[in-house]
């Protein structure tokens, strides 16, 4: 992962500038409606899963905008001038506390009428080496430093027990339209239950329970189905893993019959092939769903989410 890069000072001066309120949970007793352009729900989203859940429970009711463009690496994320009032002028926010922390920072100085942290909506937990902390990276929030895992989105359990948060904050910052939220975050749930099934089926017998990536995201989904995330760890992903650790990872891979070193679609896959040319391994993408772009395997989280279980599948031997 690359080396998070910490809000600019200039963006910092120029929320500093608009005279900023401080972070609340999910707290709106006024009506949506108020000033909005439309009468729609003004939602600024974090990050692409973030956006996806406010479309999808929002619907037709929603604006939403997000902070991180297509292609852009989340975590290195730097808050503009821009940005930074369109957070203050948003009916809610819809972020993940611990992920970004430029986010984190404006988060918490906008004055945003509903402020939607997913990570108070389900548990976070740690997960060994998150990648997070790894040596020569900093530890940017709260979250990084005590070994919290924010990649919880690649659980479809607990981004339903998110989207049910969402749903309810949703309701209350807009009760004239309570009863469509509920319904949208219904049938979204009934489609993460329904992923959740396909990976507990299509991942139950497999040839390997370990998969090796250059970025360990994938904690929340190893814990969920049985399987072992081995991470590259403690190098950047634009670098070369040391000699010590390449080592380490070619006995483990013939060990535990590992195949496949995975790579993603927002960073170099240098890292990745590095190892699997010196351990003869295939390399493929599973996608830790931080952005959708044309390089993505899919054009939502469904679909991106099934690819990678048909790459999981391949990797791992599926019977």
């Amino acid at each position: 992962m690359n080396v998070r890069r910490l809000i600019s000072g200039t963006a910092i001066a120029a929320a500093t500038a608009l005279g900023l309120g401080a972070l609340s949970a999910c707290s709106s007793d006024s009506s949506a409606a108020d000033g909005n352009s439309g009468g729609k729900l003004d939602v600024v989203a974090s990050f692409y899963p973030m956006q996806y859940l406010a479309e999808q429970i929002g619907g037709g009711h929603v604006s939403v905008t997000t902070l991180t463009e297509p292609g852009q690496e989340p975590h290195d994320l730097e808050i503009s001038a821009k940005q930074t009032v369109d957070l203050q002028k948003a009916d809610a926010v819809l972020y993940l506390k611990g992920l970004q922390p430029a986010v984190d920072e404006a988060v918490a100085q906008s004055e945003a009428k509903t402020k939607i942290d997913a990570a108070t909506l389900t548990t976070l937990e740690k997960h060994g080496d998150t990648a997070h902390s790894h040596e020569g990276e900093e530890a940017h929030s709260d979250e990084e430093a005590s070994g919290l895992d924010p990649h919880v989105w690649l659980d479809p359990v607990k981004y339903a027990e998110i989207a049910d948060g969402v749903s309810a904050a949703f309701q209350k910052a807009d009760p004239a339209n309570a009863a469509e939220y509920k319904k949208n975050a219904a049938t979204l749930t009934a489609k993460l239950n329904s992923l959740n099934t396909s990976f507990e089926d299509g991942l139950k017998n497999t040839a390997t329970k370990v998969f090796f990536t250059n970025h360990a995201a994938f904690g929340y989904l190893a814990e969920r189905y049985g399987l072992t995330q081995e991470a590259i760890a403690g190098v950047d992903p634009e670098s070369e893993p040391s000699a010590a650790r390449m080592k380490e990872l070619q006995q483990e891979a013939k060990a535990d019959g590992v195949t496949t070193v995975f790579y993603e679609t927002l960073v170099s896959d240098k890292t990745a092939k590095t190892l699997a040319d010196d351990a003869n391994l295939r390399t493929d993408v599973l996608d830790p769903l931080e952005g959708i772009t044309e390089k993505s395997r899919g054009t939502d989280y469904i679909a991106v989410m099934q690819a990678n279980l048909k790459a999981l599948r391949t990797a791992l031997g599926a019977k």
